[in-house]
């Protein structure tokens, strides 16, 4: 995802088309913080919405969270199209990865919509209903750059929030599939809660032992969630250490010729492009 680097006012557009997709990408201008904002809240109530349904709640209280989903899908389906209407190449937009996340979060709810539970087989329901889960890889469009949070962090903060960002997705989406795959099955599984405990010790490796799958599918969702932690995880903190010990031995000099910005302490000359470069440097 492009973030652009300068403003602009709406008069600067030449159509609709550009305007809605500046806006979309924008993270400095006024209206371009409040649509990330306002997709940012979305984008947690309907998390919210999946863990809160996995508790005992009132039948209104229920009724009141589908319809809670129903509006926040709404604008995830007005985004989604005018993501793809703004899109410089509608064609290649349709197969980016977020375009697709996009539209696995809108399906779910889109399907009970069209298909009402009554007329599926309860089976079916709980299949699209657990696909719900996916809708927080939502958030990986908000650090695929260094545009997250208004540009106002840098690189490597920025790959410390992908970690936690890849964390906090593992113990999600194992937590919600282990829910739902354990709960009709597990007396230990009663809530999304006592998934995400599960999912939490089993990760770290604890092992207490009083939950435990007991179901096929249970233990191959345990399996793929210790892959992925032992994959995904090790993988970018190795990045960040990379970039820690990177930082550590260059000195911060911008080229003023091509930009690159760190430089070999005792470098005289850009390693990019030749040009000459301004170091104070001490000999031994």
């Amino acid at each position: 995802m492009q973030k652009q680097k300068s403003e602009k006012n709406a008069s600067e557009f030449n159509s609709l088309r550009e305007s809605i997709q500046f806006y979309l990408i924008d993270c400095k201008t006024p209206p371009g913080k409040l649509i990330d904002i306002f997709i940012i809240l979305l984008n947690l109530i309907v998390c919210a919405i999946f863990v809160l349904e996995t508790y005992p709640v009132s039948d209104n209280t229920r009724s009141l969270l589908w319809e809670i989903e129903v509006v926040t899908v709404s604008f995830f389906m007005v985004e989604y199209v005018a993501r793809l209407y703004g899109s410089r190449n509608r064609i290649s937009y349709l197969f980016d990865k977020y375009s697709i996340i996009d539209l696995v979060a809108i399906l779910p709810t889109l399907s009970l919509i069209l298909f009402p539970g009554s007329l599926l087989n309860i089976g079916v329901v709980r299949i699209i209903r657990v696909f719900r889960v996916f809708r927080i890889f939502r958030f990986l469009r908000f650090t695929a750059d260094p545009h997250f949070f208004f540009a106002t962090i840098t690189m490597s903060v920025l790959k410390v929030v992908r970690l936690l960002m890849t964390i906090l997705i593992i113990f999600f989406v194992s937590s919600g599939l282990f829910f739902h795959v354990e709960s009709q099955l597990n007396p230990g599984i009663k809530t999304f809660g006592d998934a995400f405990y599960f999912t939490i010790v089993t990760l770290t490796t604890v092992g207490f032992g009083d939950i435990t799958p007991v179901s096929e599918a249970g233990r191959w969702v345990t399996v793929l969630m210790i892959i992925s932690g032992i994959i995904l995880i090790p993988w970018q903190a190795g990045q960040i250490i990379r970039e820690w010990i990177r930082i550590s031995t260059k000195k911060h000099v911008v080229c003023s010729k091509c930009g690159l910005i760190y430089h070999d302490r005792d470098a005289s000359h850009c390693k990019a492009c030749g040009n000459v470069i301004y170091q104070e440097y001490e000999g031994d």
